[in-house]
């Protein structure tokens, strides 16, 4: 390989890097789109919506309105259905935030305690299947991923 080749491959620039980046690209979504595929059918069999059960996935105390939309990636008003829903079922409550009585909170419930303890070891049971790799591998594929969130954040002046 020529030493021009060789920088090109630490860089990432060029051909086979490039084709790589688009091989890892497809694959994270192949694998996000099972892990997603397989939260929605342990959803499904406890009777939960998908954006429900992320609500109740992600809630551990608390949390305003906003932090949910966040959460899912939506608008706020949108959250409004989705509480909505988990509140006629009995697995949440709204409550007014103690700092700021406009803002409410989403409070699970003890029946929305069970639900998402239920769901998470659904999930979890789905995922160890799904991640049957040897022990070393696994925590070598976690330390990759870790190290790619945590990872510096390119920002614009980089791209310039």
């Amino acid at each position: 390989m020529s030493s021009d080749a060789d920088a090109a491959a630490e860089t990432g620039t060029g051909g086979d890097a490039d084709a790589v980046v688009a091989e890892l690209s497809g694959l994270v979504f192949e694998v996000t789109g099972r892990l997603r595929a397989q939260f929605n059918a342990a959803a499904a069999q406890l009777d939960l919506p998908p954006a429900q059960a992320l609500v109740l996935t992600n809630l551990s105390g608390p949390a305003p309105m906003r932090r949910l939309a966040d959460w899912l990636s939506c608008e706020p008003s949108n959250v409004t259905g989705i509480v909505d829903g988990l509140e006629r079922r009995g697995l949440v409550t709204r409550r007014p935030a103690p700092d700021d009585r406009r803002v409410k909170h989403v409070v699970l419930t003890e029946a929305g305690e069970h639900k998402r303890r239920q769901l998470r070891s659904s999930t979890h049971s789905l995922a160890r299947t799904f991640f049957e790799l040897p022990g070393s591998d696994q925590q070598h594929l976690r330390d990759l991923l870790t190290r790619l969130l945590t990872g510096p954040a390119s920002t614009d002046a980089e791209s310039d």
